[in-house]
């Protein structure tokens, strides 16, 4: 059996291949078809067992599943770039994600990992000096892009699978891989949660590439502070006129939605913690001379907690509802996605510093990254603690040039080595037994 630093060696041209073929192919939250499709070939071709469909999540509990009309193009789409009409059978409806299964045959622990696979309606930079652009791998569908480094969660998904397979023998338990749809908005982890794939899990993990600018070859335990989050889209309809002839018999939907985007960030903060509110998007009106009949907002709520979030959400419902009675026009309010709180288990720490001891690729371990940011993995770890698991969120560290959700995102390339080494360095020291607390 070939060492793990030999494994790592070897897989990294692997990982870095495949993060670049998903960053030129990125696709929204329930529209993963492509990336659903090279993800299941490739596993299936490892001896996993592959779940897609309403096999890998509750279709009822997803949450801001696009209009029938997007999914169809995009199916339609995906099938013109190659996906087989059997597997995109199995996906129509906004059907994509899948769970992966692995069982060794040996007793042993439950271990399930999630992977979030989806991207952002983001315009790529094409800035010769960014580096997608500088290797010829942007993101060739327009207005649509991996600014958060889901590319890269998914090629480690797809590392920390083919060092399952590889070490298989040297394992004992069973593994989960889950690799999710629609985290962006917090729309898809209920849906696998309900499934019931989390079901006697022992140990659960999943992690982030970079969130803040830190430093390749820095991992960090666990992470604190998840904001619960609501994500609404808002509709006022109203009614449209001449605005020289007759503006009186007109119902400005615009100024609704004006006027609750600037009510909305006047809801006082929670004295029990941090609260947060957005308008990220506007759209009103057809032109200079016209009344506006509709209104469009997207807009979120974050709470440090789950009551302060639902706080938040209260008040901006009841700003959104009394800005359509002021001017007048009807409002149509939906919840889209949410999030709530949760806490890792700090036992971790200590893992993956004794994990970490033999790595060369992991520099330095610190024990928690404040997150100060909204994931929806939250439900799974919330779920894996409910029976008696133990769950965490990893963050690897690399430099950040651009934030995340930027036009201009990338991250090293050499943070996907690090990452899938930490999994296997922690499967490896876990998958021989559980702890006192879980199962």
């Amino acid at each position: 059996m070939k060492s793990l630093e030999q494994f790592m060696e070897e897989i990294a041209p692997v990982l870095t291949a495949f993060r670049r073929t998903l960053h030129q192919k990125p696709e929204l939250g329930f529209t993963e078809y492509v990336t659903t499709y090279l993800l299941g070939k490739k596993l299936t071709d490892l001896g996993f067992t592959i779940h897609m469909g309403k096999e890998a999540l509750e279709s009822r509990d997803r949450m801001g599943v696009p209009p029938n009309e997007f999914l169809h193009l995009q199916e339609e789409r995906s099938r013109l770039e190659g996906v087989e009409e059997s597997w995109l059978d199995k996906m129509r409806g906004g059907h994509t994600g899948l769970v992966a299964t692995l069982d060794t045959g040996q007793p042993g622990p439950h271990m399930a990992f999630r992977f979030d696979i989806d991207a952002l309606p983001i315009r790529e930079s094409t800035d010769p000096e960014h580096f997608p652009a500088k290797g010829n791998f942007s993101s060739s569908h327009d207005g649509v892009m991996h600014a958060c480094g889901h590319d890269g969660h998914a090629a480690i998904g797809l590392g920390v699978a083919t060092f399952l397979t590889q070490y298989k023998d040297q394992l004992s338990g069973k593994f989960t891989l889950l690799f999710q749809p629609a985290e962006e908005g917090g729309r898809g982890a209920k849906a696998m949660v309900k499934k019931g794939w989390l079901h006697q899990v022992d140990y659960f993990a999943s992690g982030h590439i970079g969130i803040r600018n830190t430093k390749l070859g820095h991992v960090y335990a666990t992470t604190n502070s998840f904001l619960a989050s609501s994500k609404i889209n808002v509709t006022y309809k109203g009614k449209a006129a001449h605005a020289g002839l007759e503006p009186e018999k007109g119902k400005n939907a615009l100024l609704a939605a004006a006027a609750a985007s600037i009510h909305l960030y006047t809801i006082p903060r929670h004295s029990d913690g941090a609260s947060r509110i957005n308008v990220g998007k506007l759209l009103a009106g057809a032109g200079r001379n016209i009344i506006a009949d509709e209104a469009q907002l997207e807009m979120e709520t974050r709470g440090e907690t789950t009551t302060i979030n639902q706080y938040m959400l209260n008040e901006a419902l009841r700003i959104l509802r009394a800005s359509g009675e002021l001017y007048g026009v009807e409002t149509v309010i939906d919840v889209v996605g949410d999030t709530v709180e949760a806490e890792c288990n700090r036992d971790w720490i200590q893992w993956l510093n004794e994990a970490a001891e033999a790595s060369p690729f992991i520099s330095e371990v610190h024990d928690v990254l404040p997150l100060k940011a909204s994931e929806d993995v939250t439900y799974m770890i919330n779920e894996v603690q409910k029976q008696g698991g133990s769950a965490t969120f990893m963050v690897f560290g690399t430099e950040l040039k651009n934030g995340h959700h930027h036009h201009a995102f990338d991250f090293e390339e050499g943070v996907l080595q690090v990452a899938v080494d930490a999994f296997a360095r922690l499967i490896l020291k876990r998958s021989h037994q559980k702890e006192e607390g879980t199962r």
